[in-house]
C-alpha cells in the first residue's frame, strides 16, 4: 500500500514567492553538497549542521572545520539535506502547504514565522539529547511549523492523495485534519520509540517541536482578515482516476459553500 500527497484544494491570492525561494535555496544548497567529495560533504554537515553538544558547549569542532558559530547552525542546518528522498519529501510538503500559510500572513511575516518554527524544532530535538554529537540537518522542523499552521487555518481543506494498492491506483480527497493529524501522531510515537542515544536517524522531536510552534504562532502571524478553521472547499473522500487528477490539477468537486475563502 502506497500513499502520496499531490496537492490541496485551497486557492491563494498571491504568488508564494518566499515558499518558492526556500525551495530554490534548498535545491541550490543540495547541488553544492552533491558537488563535494564524500569526505568534504561529511565535514560540511558538521560545519553547518546543528550539533547539540556544540550548541550547548559540551564539545568544540576543530578550528579548521568550524565555519560559523554554533548558534548560527540553528539556521544553516535548515537548508542542508541528507539525500534526494530527504530533500524531495521536505520540498513536496512545503510546496503543498506553504503557499497557503504564506498567503495567510504575507511574505515578510512568513520569513520570520518559518525561521522561528525552525528554531523551535532545533531546540526541541537538541534538548532531547543535549550532549549528542550527531549533526541534525534538514528543513523538516521548520516545515513541521508550516504544517501545524495549515492545520489550524484549514483543517477541513482536502488534500489529493494518490493511493496505490497492488494494481489499484486512484486519487482520493482526504481532509487535512486526517493527513496532518496522522503525520503528527506518527512523529510523536516514533520519537517515543526512538532512544535519545540513537546514532543518526530521523529527528522526530524536531518535527513535533516545529509543528506545535506553528500551531501556537499562526494566530499571531496571520492577517486579521484571515479566519481560523476555514470550511471545506470540496467534498471529502471523493475519488478520481490518477491520470484525470493530474490533468485537472486544482480542480476539485464543489463543496456547495459559495462564500469567499477569506470570510
Amino acid at each position: 500500500m502506497f500513499f502520496f500527497p499531490l496537492y490541496d484544494d485551497n486557492p491563494t491570492r498571491r504568488r508564494p514567492v518566499v515558499t518558492m525561494a526556500i525551495v530554490a535555496l534548498c535545491l541550490l544548497v543540495f547541488a553544492w553538497q552533491f558537488s563535494l567529495a564524500p569526505r568534504a560533504e561529511a565535514l560540511a554537515v558538521y560545519a553547518y549542521g546543528l550539533v547539540p553538544a556544540l550548541l550547548f558547549g559540551h564539545a568544540e569542532l576543530p578550528p579548521q572545520i568550524a565555519a560559523v558559530p554554533p548558534w548560527m547552525t540553528v539556521f544553516t542546518s535548515m537548508f542542508l539535506h541528507g539525500g534526494l528522498l530527504h530533500l524531495g519529501g521536505n520540498m513536496l510538503y512545503l510546496w503543498i502547504f506553504g503557499n497557503n500559510v504564506e498567503d495567510s500572513m504575507g511574505r515578510g511575516r512568513f520569513v520570520v514565522f518559518y525561521l522561528l518554527c525552525g528554531v523551535a524544532a532545533a531546540l526541541a530535538q537538541s534538548l532531547s539529547n543535549p550532549t549528542s554529537e550527531i549533526p541534525m540537518i534538514g528543513a523538516s522542523g521548520a516545515i513541521g511549523g508550516v504544517l501545524g499552521a495549515y492545520l489550524v487555518l484549514h483543517p477541513r481543506a482536502n488534500v489529493r492523495v494518490l493511493v496505490w494498492i497492488l494494481l489499484f491506483v486512484t486519487v482520493i480527497n482526504v481532509p487535512a485534519l486526517i493527513v496532518l493529524g496522522v503525520w503528527f501522531i506518527g512523529q510523536i510515537l516514533s520519537g517515543v520509540a526512538t532512544p535519545t542515544s540513537a546514532e543518526g536517524g530521523v529527528a522526530f522531536w524536531a518535527h513535533v517541536g516545529g509543528f506545535i510552534a506553528g500551531m501556537v504562532l499562526i494566530p499571531f502571524f496571520r492577517r486579521r482578515d484571515v479566519p481560523l478553521f476555514e470550511p471545506a472547499h470540496s467534498r471529502a473522500f471523493t475519488t478520481m482516476p490518477a491520470g484525470e487528477a493530474i490533468r485537472r490539477r486544482g480542480s476539485v468537486p464543489d463543496s456547495g459553500d459559495r462564500r469567499s475563502p477569506w470570510g
